[in-house]
C-alpha cells in the first residue's frame, strides 16, 4: 500500500518553498520597521546659533559693544505620555538678533517611526494639524537642536510644542510653555 500526494515534503515544492521565504523577509521587514525605533537611537548635538551682524552692526558693535545674546521666549519640560511614548529635557523657544528658533536642549526621547515636531496653540499635548505649525520631522532622539521658526509665526499664540508619530497617529512626548526663563 502506496500513500501518494499527502506526504510530500515542503521542500518538495519550491514555488512554496520560495513563498515562504519571501513572506518571512516581508514579515521580518514590517516587524524591523515597527520595533526598530524602540531601541534605536539617533544622536545630535547642534549648537546654539549666533546672531548674524550685518556690516552696520558690525561697525557699530566695534565702536559700542553691546550684549547680544539669546532671549528665551518661553520654555517647558518634556512630558510622560506612557511607558514607551515619553521625553525628557528641555524645550524653549529662543530669539537670537532676531531670529527665533525652537530649541530642543539636552533631551532623550522616545523613537517611532515617522516622527514630527509641531507648535501647538493648544496645552496638555493636544494639537489639530491645522491650526498648528509644522517645524519638520525630529532631527534625533537624543541631544540638542533647533528648528528656525518663519519670521512672520506669531510665538506668542503657541501654548506647547508637541512631538508626533505620523505612522501610528500617536502622541510621542509634549512640552507646555510659559513665558521667558533663563537660558543655562
Amino acid at each position: 500500500m502506496t500513500v501518494t500526494g499527502t506526504g510530500r515534503s515542503f521542500s518538495a515544492h519550491p514555488a512554496r518553498l520560495a513563498g515562504a521565504f519571501v513572506t518571512l523577509v516581508a514579515v521580518a521587514a514590517i516587524v524591523w520597521y515597527l520595533a526598530s525605533p524602540l531601541f534605536v537611537r539617533t544622536y545630535m548635538n547642534e549648537a546654539l546659533p549666533s546672531p548674524s551682524l550685518t556690516p552696520n552692526e558690525a561697525e557699530a558693535a566695534q565702536t559700542a559693544p553691546r550684549p547680544v545674546g539669546p532671549r528665551v521666549l518661553g520654555s517647558g519640560q518634556l512630558r510622560y505620555v506612557d511607558a514607551i511614548h515619553n521625553g525628557r529635557g528641555v524645550v524653549r523657544i529662543v530669539d537670537i538678533g532676531g531670529i527665533r528658533y525652537v530649541r530642543f536642549e539636552d533631551v532623550m526621547l522616545t523613537n517611532a517611526p515617522d516622527v514630527h515636531v509641531y507648535l501647538s496653540p493648544e496645552s496638555g499635548g493636544r494639537w489639530d494639524e491645522r491650526t498648528s505649525l509644522y517645524l519638520g520631522a525630529l532631527k534625533a532622539t537624543n541631544g540638542s537642536f533647533n528648528y528656525e521658526l518663519p519670521a512672520l509665526a506669531d510665538v506668542g499664540s503657541y501654548k506647547s510644542v508637541v512631538v508626533w508619530c505620523r505612522a501610528f497617529r500617536v502622541l510621542i512626548t509634549w512640552a507646555d510653555l510659559r513665558e521667558g526663563a533663563a537660558l543655562a
